[in-house]
């Protein structure tokens, strides 16, 4: 018997099928269900996007008692994370996510950019 653990299963390719694999794995790890879960989920873009801001001021050095303590690399990665927060908020909202975020998309680029 080993005690290696089996390799973990190769990520989904499309976006959206990751996005449901990280929603299903978020609901059956979650502390809290109902409403109040749902609004967690949500308020945890918040704190994602206090961690751009942190990058940010990081790459920066513009706290001169820390200095310079993050990279231009560590601000992608956490807008990164923003981004994946935002869509798995929108999936658990509604399991149209990839249609209704299709549509906004069409919608905001066309109010932006004409036909």
């Amino acid at each position: 018997m080993s005690d290696h653990l089996p390799p973990p299963p190769p990520p989904a390719t499309d976006l959206w099928d990751s996005i449901d694999d990280l929603c299903g794995w978020l609901d059956a790890n979650r502390p809290v269900d109902g409403r109040e879960g749902l609004l967690l989920r949500i308020i945890k873009l918040s704190e994602e996007v206090g961690e751009v801001a942190e990058a940010v001021i990081g790459a920066t050095g513009q706290n001169p008692r820390k200095g310079t303590t993050h990279t231009w690399d560590d601000v992608r990665s956490e807008l990164c994370d923003v981004a994946v927060t935002a869509l798995i908020a929108l999936r658990t909202l509604t399991p149209d996510a990839r249609e209704v975020f299709t549509d906004h998309l069409a919608r905001v680029t066309h109010r932006s950019l004409g036909d």
